[in-house]
């Protein structure tokens, strides 16, 4: 019988069901990221690695949103309702 998960994510910190198999935000599992011991714990990396400042980030411009859904998508909504409308009402 497979070891229930952690409460919390050891990969990103998400909180995770009772009976999950498997992170609902990240993927991770026993195999990929609940284990206690990593083969990684003693590695010792160099200070660069955590280095952030190299000025390569890229940055996304803000996504137009409304109500949580892409503009588009609301287009398309739009669309089938008019299409929907005409189709109806072009029948009588």
């Amino acid at each position: 019988m497979p070891r229930p998960p952690p409460e919390e994510c050891a990969n990103c910190g998400a909180v995770i069901p009772p009976h999950a198999r498997a992170c609902p935000e990240c993927g991770a599992d026993e195999r990929t990221g609940w284990r206690e011991t990593s083969s990684y714990d003693g590695l010792e990396l160099p200070e660069s690695a955590f280095d952030d400042s190299d000025g390569t980030s890229q940055t996304r411009p803000p996504s137009r949103r409304v109500n949580g859904l892409a503009w588009y998508w609301w287009c398309v909504a739009v669309a089938i309702l008019l299409g929907a409308a005409l189709f109806i009402f072009g029948l009588r």
